[in-house]
């Protein structure tokens, strides 16, 4: 294995050895470690002295079930902080097959030129490639599929990187071919295009032949997960049903749905853009109710959405149908379909930009549920026009231009699909996460609403410090292996779950973790992140939900978000 080192001030490509404090990293564990060592916290994200860094994880590339995440990290052009973001598609498992532990893009290019990366097992090389500049990265996939073989690996930036707006994100290609498997969060495609880099191109002879110690002992451990997995009833039934969309429903009879902005936590048109609705309407015209988004997937949570006239989204998940749907009050598959392919084109975090959405409407911008009028700001994004700038650089952004307080955003970063009132465990984690409001940081909604792992009432503040506190340290450990993090489901309710995933990593790299062991992985790549942002200027002061959350009841329980602000000071006393 070998780590890539492009320098884009001279145009240089190095290979350097994988240093010892970094051998047995992965991912994010790895992406965080290296922005930590190498990058300034006062740095400007979109300048030559930020850095960029691919990472598979420590099993992505092996026989290990849904392991083909791929960590991207950098100082964040959203949050100001540090920032990693993970993505499906079949990068991940391209990259450690090619023999490489991380890339890492440095310095910038002089203005208006345009580059692709190729990477195989024989090494790099870069081409300018100024004529795929203004592309959509459905184009851009296309036709580095067409030059390069049919089998690579795609990443790329639409227009909205090139141009660094700060809602910019990375797409990865699926099998098929699909530019939608998004590092969408942070702002990271900014960061991207500031380097010049329009796509990377990797190329392997194999997904599942990353090199393993003991490959019988992997292979046992491996088989054993994927019973684990398919033998769990969300990630061996829900999620192979329905897919991630299968939560509308489910998050809207608990009162957690955000709708309106975040002005109530039901949506009576929930049904509707579910995943039992999608399912069956994408089945109707020709689609996939459920899609793996790379080999080796055993819960396949994805989708092929066919639209109206022909145009196929992939995927529509929960987070992207929540926020282009419910946040917004539009109730129609279609048209949120379409704004999700928008944002796959353009290059845009959809979890951001149906924020951005609601917010645009708060503003009166727009009508409220008015899905064409959404459709038609969207699309001036690509188009570069000051209120596409506008749209393009995210709620905070938008809310700032526009004189909306009501932004349900912490550290610059849009919530996701979850009202912290509703379900307060996860405002625990939207507030003190490294990350600005993220729910994959600390899923709670697994104990507060699915029951997964015992359960905490999601409308008490006890017990949900303790539960935010555990769920980040263990999802820094499996955004680290590669592993989907739908794996939690299971890893939570099976004392199995964790030691077979230790396993794994033990019989690949030849060590003897322990599970104590494993998740101080996740405790130090916690530290390091928490050591980032404080040198970036972060104060407890950030660990804040906004005030709105505190005073405005939210409907149908009349809850407020009422963790005191002295216990999520301690989420991280570890």
């Amino acid at each position: 294995m070998r780590i890539v080192r492009l320098d884009m001030t001279k145009l240089e490509i190095k290979q350097e050895e994988v240093p010892e404090q970094y051998r047995f990293l992965g991912g994010r564990a790895l992406t965080s470690r290296i922005v930590a060592d190498e990058v300034d916290p006062t740095c400007n994200p979109i300048g030559p002295y930020n850095k960029l860094v691919f990472a598979p994880g420590l099993l992505s590339g092996t026989g290990a079930p849904s392991s083909g995440r791929l960590s991207v990290g950098s100082k964040s052009p959203l949050t100001g902080g540090i920032k990693e973001a993970n993505a499906g598609g079949i990068s991940a498992q391209r990259l450690a097959n090619a023999g490489v532990k991380a890339l890492i893009i440095e310095g910038a290019p002089a203005p208006g030129k345009w580059y692709v990366l190729r990477i195989d097992q024989d090494g790099e090389s870069l081409t300018e490639e100024n004529e795929l500049a203004g592309k959509g990265t459905y184009e851009v996939v296309q036709a580095l599929r067409a030059k390069h073989g049919e089998k690579t690996a795609i990443i790329s930036i639409g227009p909205a990187g090139e141009m660094k707006l700060t809602n910019a994100g990375v797409s990865t290609c699926d099998v098929e071919g699909n530019s939608s498997r998004y590092a969408g969060r942070g702002g990271l495609g900014a960061v991207m295009g500031a380097k010049g880099i329009k796509a990377i191109v990797i190329d392997s002879p194999s997904y599942i032949n990353a090199p393993v110690a003991d490959l019988e002992r992997f292979r046992a451990a491996a088989k054993k997960f994927t019973s684990i997995l398919t033998g769990h009833p969300v990630s061996g039934e829900g999620l192979p049903a329905f897919g991630t969309n299968v939560l509308m429903n489910v998050i809207s009879e608990a009162g957690a749905l955000p709708t309106r902005n975040f002005s109530r936590g039901r949506f009576e048109y929930a049904n509707a853009v579910g995943g039992e609705t999608l399912a069956e309407v994408a089945v109707q015209r020709g689609g996939l109710a459920t899609h793996a988004c790379h080999p080796g997937c055993v819960m396949r949570c994805s989708n092929s959405y066919p639209m109206p006239d022909g145009t196929v989204c992939s995927p529509i998940e929960y987070e992207s149908a929540w926020s282009l749907g419910p946040h917004c009050e539009i109730k129609d598959l279609d048209i949120i379909a379409k704004l999700n392919y928008i944002c796959n084109d353009v290059g845009l975090d959809t979890i951001e930009a149906g924020g951005t959405l609601g917010v645009a409407m708060e503003a009166g911008i727009i009508p409220w549920g008015d899905g064409e009028k959404a459709v038609e700001l969207l699309e001036e994004v690509g188009k570069g026009s000051p209120m596409g700038r506008i749209i393009g650089n995210g709620s905070v952004f938008t809310g700032q231009a526009f004189g909306v307080s009501k932004v349900a955003a912490v550290k610059g970063q849009h919530m996701p699909a979850y009202d912290p009132r509703g379900a307060k465990g996860i405002g625990v984690t939207y507030a003190t996460s490294t990350m600005g409001a993220d729910h994959t940081a600390g899923y709670s909604i697994t104990a507060n609403v699915l029951k997964v792992g015992g359960f905490v009432d999601p409308l008490k503040k006890e017990g949900q410090v303790e539960l935010s506190r555990n769920l980040q340290i263990a999802t820094a450990l499996v955004d680290s292996t590669g592993l989907c993090l739908f794996v939690a489901f299971a890893l939570l309710d099976n004392p199995d779950g964790l030691p077979t995933v230790v396993e794994m990593i033990n019989a690949q790299y030849g060590l003897a973790l322990d599970v104590a062991g494993a998740l101080d992985i996740g405790k130090d790549t916690l530290r390091a992140e928490r050591d980032f942002n404080a040198k970036a200027g972060f104060t407890k002061a950030h660990d804040r939900l906004p005030e709105f959350f505190k005073y405005e009841t939210l409907p149908p329980h009349g809850e407020v978000f009422d963790v005191p602000d002295e216990e999520l000071d301690t989420v991280f006393n570890f």
